[in-house]
């Protein structure tokens, strides 16, 4: 992948996570304990700033600071995914579940470990 399409995938990924902010903020969701909407929806906005932030410095050249706030992306999901099958909404649970492996491809893609496909080389 190249540095523009993986500044571009974390942008869109934050993307998501202001959406999802921004629902939760105005109590769109559904939950019981211990999900927590207003909670979730700073968690969101946290974690929406760290992957704009490392989308810049990917942008920059920087892959180490994108690396890091994939990392700290993922742990938040993790956390959140947590509270969310205890309690969140399907429509919670279905986005946890969506957004998840995009952030781990784009981590494995910071990383190199993402391999190229064969088309390209007519196999």
């Amino acid at each position: 992948m190249t540095v523009r399409t993986l500044a571009l995938a974390m942008g869109a990924e934050a993307a998501t996570l202001v959406v999802a902010s921004a629902l939760h903020f105005a109590a769109a969701t559904g939950g019981s304990r211990p999900f927590r909407p207003d909670d979730a929806a700073i968690a969101e906005a946290v974690i929406a700033v760290v992957l704009v932030a490392g989308a810049l410095a990917v942008a920059r050249g920087r892959r180490g600071a994108g690396t890091g706030a994939v990392s700290f992306a993922i742990l938040g999901f993790l956390v959140g995914l947590n509270f969310t099958i205890r309690g969140g909404s399907a429509g919670d649970l279905a986005y946890h579940a969506a957004m998840l492996p995009l952030l781990v491809l784009t981590l494995l893609a910071l990383l190199g470990r993402v391999p190229r496909s064969r088309s390209s080389i007519g196999v």
